[in-house]
């Protein structure tokens, strides 16, 4: 009998035990690896698995199934937010892909991957960085919400994703009329290989895109009025072409590109402005004025003021006077602060990094920020490139302290006056010296007379601003910075390749997409001015300009 009943009880307590954990498995609970939120909302209930898009950020307590947009308007200073309801947490989800992995493993490497569709077809796929979103929101939320879109400028990864979505298709994707937009939320993991899960959110709504509205005229080559510093070209382009990229530009698929001008053969080709912007117009293109810090350089050693870019920092300052001293300090060499490989613990590329160049604006001094640096021990060790707006200054202020009368009257004398460029701002640092962290403001048509310049190897009107062998060295490739992508004095280097021709071009760079191209094997010189700072596709957009429509056009 005794048998008998504990049987009983057995398959009580089992039957009991399966409630229980149907139960938890209905409110999302049996799966959970760290202890999550519980889904108390009547809405988040309803909507397990749904992606909500609303105009404005609806606290979640009001929010209700009417509150769900199905129809949004794209245009300037407007809100689009989403709201995902998920059966369970992040952390949770991704250790289904990972049941062996820490919660803390499952957050470093992993977090939610995006899918963005428009009008059926998948245009772009996401996986986030793992520091995007907090670690209690992974941890905890089965309820996220994310700004897209925000008037108010609104601090998000969200408003980055987007921005990513449009600069790899989105923006050329949203033509003028409606579109369906679909969002797909996974989990994804990337330890030896990259896992992803099942859609744990997914969403749509239809995008109304107003019609821009733009004046026929503008979109036609624009005319290229007679001018005393060039000669225009009367070669035959492809006009059907050019006035395609102009309507993208002028309808915002290419966004905020203020100029496009091209030379070739020494001549004024292509001469397009933009956005109220005109032949006069000085251009903000931040780090291109990098490049001519390695020209002024040049120029200061063939003056004999700097004997040569071999030249170390204890040439010019007593390092020992300054904080963190360490003997590597004395053998940074101007050449490796040209390529940027100097050994400085210094990262534009890392937030977190002392020498990062965001710090060193909010310092009083530029110089003594550099200077005060730590050395970095595995830059000692190896070699490498690391994008370091720091160095840059210390190489202005060593040219300013060597050149007579400093470095913005020298740089008036040698380089602005032969090229006949009179029209120039100058970005000062807080102890007055002209900037050659970037920022220096020329009109497009006189950054073109300084790719000239470096397409002339050196040469003005027959003078010998540069020495030839410092143009090619400033345009060779000195380090490699990723695959296909060089650096050489200051200036970047890569290839574009269209059916199956090559063209290889050595350019300045400046945030939001600013180019000064120059082409090594052909005699052709192109100048991009843009404002799209701070945007992801402000450097994409150049990319598709050069290769979808200005080298076609061109050749």
């Amino acid at each position: 009998m005794q048998i008998v009943k504990n049987k009983n009880m057995i398959r009580q307590f089992g039957l009991l035990t399966t409630i229980f954990l149907t139960t938890c498995s209905l409110f999302g609970q049996k799966a959970d690896f760290v202890k999550s939120d519980k889904i108390t909302y009547p809405v988040h209930k309803a909507n397990v698995g749904k992606i909500a898009f609303m105009r404005e950020n609806i606290p979640i307590e009001k929010f209700t199934q009417s509150d769900f947009l199905t129809t949004y308007e794209l245009k300037d200073k407007s809100n689009l937010d989403i709201r995902f309801f998920l059966k369970n947490s992040l952390t949770n989800s991704l250790h289904v892909l990972s049941p062996k992995s820490s919660a803390e493993e499952l957050i470093k490497n992993g977090n939610y991957q995006f899918s963005f569709f428009l009008d059926g077809k998948k245009v772009y796929v996401e996986n986030l960085n793992n520091n995007a979103g907090s670690k209690e929101s992974k941890n905890k939320k089965k309820m996220v919400r994310v700004p897209l879109i925000s008037a108010a400028n609104e601090d998000s990864w969200g408003k980055f994703l987007w921005n990513r979505f449009l600069a790899n298709g989105g923006q050329e994707a949203l033509t003028d009329g409606e579109h369906l937009l679909k969002i797909e939320i996974r989990p994804y993991l990337n330890t030896t290989e990259v896992l992803t899960g099942e859609i744990i959110a997914e969403g749509e709504i239809k995008i109304i895109v107003p019609q821009i509205i733009i004046d026929e005229k503008l979109v036609k080559v624009q005319n290229i009025e007679q001018l005393t510093d060039w000669q225009v070209s009367t070669e035959k382009i492809d006009n059907v072409k050019l006035e395609e990229l102009n309507r993208k530009i002028l309808t915002n698929a290419y966004k905020n590109i203020t100029s496009v001008v091209v030379i070739k053969d020494g001549k004024l080709l292509i001469e397009e402005y933009f956005n109220e912007e005109n032949r006069n117009s000085l251009h903000d293109t931040r780090s291109v004025g990098k490049s001519f810090a390695s020209t002024l350089m040049g120029i200061a050693i063939k003056g004999g003021y700097i004997k040569s870019e071999a030249q170390t920092l204890k040439d010019f300052y007593n390092l020992s006077t300054f904080q963190n001293y360490s003997p590597s300090k004395d053998s940074i060499t101007l050449q490796s602060l040209l390529t940027m490989s100097s050994a400085f613990d210094g990262s534009d590329m890392n937030q977190e990094s002392p020498g990062n160049e965001e710090k060193m604006y909010t310092a009083e001094n530029w110089v003594d920020f550099t200077l005060n640096l730590s050395i970095d021990k595995t830059k000692v060790a190896k070699k490498r490139w690391d994008y370091f707006t720091a160095g840059v200054v210390l190489l202005g202020d060593i040219i300013h302290k060597s050149v007579p009368n400093g470095l913005e009257k020298y740089a008036d004398e040698k380089l602005f006056q032969p090229l006949g460029i009179t029209d120039y701002k100058w970005q000062l640092t807080p102890q007055k010296v002209a900037n050659t962290a970037g920022s220096l403001q020329l009109r497009s048509l006189d950054y073109a007379k300084y790719g000239q310049l470096y397409q002339n190897k050196g040469s003005w009107n027959g003078k010998q601003i540069l020495s030839q062998h410092w143009v090619k060295k400033s345009l060779s490739r000195q380090m490699e910075i990723g695959e296909g992508e060089y650096y050489g004095y200051l200036f970047w280097n890569k290839t574009y390749k269209i059916k199956d021709v090559e063209y290889e071009v050595c350019y300045s760079s400046g945030n939001g997409g600013n180019r000064i191209f120059i082409f090594k094997d052909k005699p052709i010189v192109i100048v991009i001015t843009s404002e799209a700072y701070n945007t992801p596709y402000g450097e994409k957009q150049v990319d598709k300009i050069m290769e979808e429509y200005l080298i076609p056009t061109i050749f």
